[in-house]
């Protein structure tokens, strides 16, 4: 599975991360990849909306995961950005929550590449300043 959305602010790049959410399953992992101001944490919000998180969602940096039970799934989502390496990953408990019930979403998840489950939906957000200040390319991408 590949698709490319291309968007033009911030309301369709939550709207595609809710639509995501919505279709998300129980064990779903999904890798987010992109440079800092593109757009990561407005796609987290729309994911979590999707799975019917209600109470507000911010980026992990300082706390590597952030749980979110209160969905039709529990959410997970990490920021490994500060992760010096892989054991870290171990001693919060990563595989509890990657190959739980919930839906996990990694930002910098090429960080940890190698700790990465087999099956997991890349999403890669990049903007290109010469289409625009608000334009994104996202590119969603099953493995």
């Amino acid at each position: 599975m590949r698709e490319i959305v291309e968007t033009n602010g911030e309301r369709e790049t939550w709207e595609l991360g809710k639509r995501l959410g919505l279709d998300a399953s129980a064990g779903q992992v999904f890798t987010l990849v992109g440079d800092l101001g593109v757009g990561k944490t407005v796609f987290t919000k729309g994911l979590a909306e999707g799975l019917g998180i209600i109470e507000p969602v911010s980026s992990p940096t300082f706390t590597v995961v952030q749980v979110y039970d209160e969905g039709r799934l529990p959410f997970y989502h990490f920021d490994v950005y500060r992760i010096g390496d892989v054991e870290e990953m171990e001693e919060i408990g990563y595989e509890d929550y990657v190959y739980g019930q919930g839906v996990s979403l990694i930002e910098w998840a090429d960080l940890i590449k190698e700790i990465l489950p087999e099956h997991y939906t890349e999403v890669r957000i990049e903007k290109d300043l010469e289409r625009g200040f608000d334009y994104r390319r996202i590119s969603i991408c099953g493995y």
